[in-house]
């Protein structure tokens, strides 16, 4: 699949999802702030989204600077945002990011890949929504939804997210970096489904490969 065909498709797919219910659209947990995007990230690890929403909301409504994180104990902050996956670890990587955030970068989240990938419990996909969500700067969020449609559609060929942004990096336009997550991902979730996709109804069908799709609706 051409670059040029690739555009057309996100295109596409944009017009196709403007319609579809997204049920965190009116989120305002982070407010594009760089910190709440940060610890959103974190605790949405191996975690519903509704249930990241409620344990962010619940945890920012006692602390959202490191400043206010780091008053709070390990222990305090696992309370907060339980139940999310592996509470009891994310807890310490919050508290103890925060911690870095204010000794090592005078208490504001770095804008650099490097430094956030610095980072306890930061990897290259939260790395990259904080640079795009928290800053506004181009940076490609591959998760999951991204990795599996960008494959199936036959535009990369890869074999992990990392793997993924690079090769995107490499071969999509910047224009399209800050929104090719949020329109894949509202695509993946109600429309280009891990299991089961729904063909039928899929605006792209005449562009997509359906690599590794065994079965569909």
């Amino acid at each position: 699949m051409s670059v040029e065909v690739v555009v057309k498709v996100v295109s596409t797919i944009a017009s196709q999802v403007a319609d579809l219910d997204d049920p965190l659209a009116t989120d305002d947990t982070t407010n594009g702030d760089p910190y709440r995007v940060l610890i959103s990230c974190v605790l949405s690890q191996r975690t519903k989204e509704e249930v990241t929403s409620v344990a962010s909301k619940r945890l920012f409504a006692r602390a959202s600077t490191p400043e206010e994180m780091i008053g709070l104990s390990i222990e305090e902050i696992g309370a907060l945002i339980y139940p999310v996956g592996f509470w009891r670890t994310k807890a310490r990587h919050v508290r103890d990011l925060s911690i870095r955030i204010r000794t090592d970068h005078n208490g504001r989240v770095p804008s650099t890949i490097e430094d956030l990938l610095s980072l306890p419990g930061v990897g290259r996909k939260t790395a990259n929504l904080v640079l795009s969500s928290g800053f506004g700067l181009p940076a490609i969020c591959v998760d999951t939804h991204v990795h599996r449609i960008m494959n199936r559609l036959g535009f990369v060929e890869t074999s992990s997210p990392n793997e993924t942004e690079s090769a995107l990096r490499r071969t999509l336009p910047r224009s399209l970096w800050l929104d090719i997550n949020y329109l894949l991902v509202l695509f993946g979730r109600n429309v280009c489904t891990p299991l089961s996709p729904k063909c039928s109804r899929c605006v792209v069908r005449e562009y997509c490969h359906q690599v590794g799709v065994l079965r569909f609706r």
